[in-house]
């Protein structure tokens, strides 16, 4: 498997990724045979580096070329304000990340994938309804954004929360109105003690993850822009999960995750084909990392990608 920096446009932004290359016999006969591909979306406040540049290399090692990217206004990307989290743009990012697949040799423009992660598999499911050339799409703990701003990751969340960050997003854009500079909020508290009292376990986890050496990144984001708060709360991926059919649809969820609830109610919502596959044992973010729950996810997107792109 190879790594390659690639750059590519996402409605005037420049987006940078990482495109992965599976290694190939070059006496093979079909060794210059153009390939299924997998666009990989990051998780909300993710990297390439990450998540998504994990399961890019695992699936580049079964034979899939693979792009894993960073969101518009995050990472190594271009765009401002920084920190910028916008679901409608999110959702374009992954449609170019589709039009610049189809532009590479290597890969079969009739046989391209779409794996989204976290907040990716919401958006994923909007891109995918919404751009037929998306052959097949897979989510990892996928949630909806928009739902999770309004109801809490276990959907029990006090209606009063969202109402305080919108008020909160409304003040800081007259501020910046008046030439403030942009208004930023802190995506994780300063401890762990504090992520788990705020958050509960899907809180810890998260913190875990992107706060500590387990999988922390310098170019993660560490706030958002205050402005994203009505963007997001006002979103509503999910919604557009009866449009994939008849195109494959497969859901993959930790049984212990906090938010596996959005998943089986998108399930809900799609039509066949589709399937909701499970991983016994796993949290939301043990499905970023931990190799005795990565390792099974893996092997089903495998196995699902591989029907459904027609093999490698």
């Amino acid at each position: 498997m190879n790594r390659t920096d690639v750059t590519f446009d996402s409605a005037g932004i420049p987006l940078a990724g990482h495109l992965y290359l599976p290694a190939r016999d070059a006496d093979a006969p079909d060794a210059a045979a153009p390939l299924p591909a997998i666009v990989v979306g990051h998780p909300g406040t993710g990297v390439k580096e990450q998540t998504a540049g994990t399961y890019a290399a695992r699936l580049a090692e079964q034979g899939f070329v693979t792009l894993a990217f960073d969101a518009a206004y995050q990472g190594e990307s271009g765009g401002l304000p920084r920190g910028l989290e916008d679901p409608a743009h999110r959702v374009e990012d992954l449609k170019a990340a589709v039009s610049f697949l189809t532009t590479r040799p290597e890969v079969d423009a009739g046989r391209i994938g779409m794996l989204g992660i976290c907040a990716s598999g919401g958006y994923g499911i909007a891109a995918t309804a919404g751009d037929h050339r998306v052959r097949a799409l897979a989510t990892v703990s996928g949630v909806d954004v928009g739902r999770q701003f309004r109801e809490g990751a276990d959907g029990a969340q006090n209606p009063a929360v969202v109402q305080g960050m919108l008020d909160a997003a409304a003040a800081a854009r007259t501020a910046e109105a008046h030439g403030e500079p942009v208004g930023m909020f802190p995506v994780f508290p300063d401890t762990a003690e504090e992520a788990r009292a705020l958050g509960g376990r899907h809180g810890f986890e998260g913190f875990e993850y992107y706060r500590t050496e387990r999988g922390a990144h310098p170019r993660s984001a560490k706030e958002f822009t205050w402005s994203s708060v009505d963007r997001i709360a006002t979103s509503d991926q999910f919604r557009f999960a009866g449009l994939i059919a008849p195109r494959p649809l497969l859901i993959v969820q930790g049984t212990e995750a906090v938010t596996r609830h959005m998943g089986t109610l998108a399930f809900a919502d799609a039509r066949e084909p589709k399937e909701l596959h499970w991983i016994e044992g796993a949290s939301h973010v043990d499905l970023y990392d931990r190799p005795e729950h990565v390792g099974p996810a893996v092997e089903k997107l495998t196995e699902f990608f591989g029907r459904e792109l027609g093999g490698v």
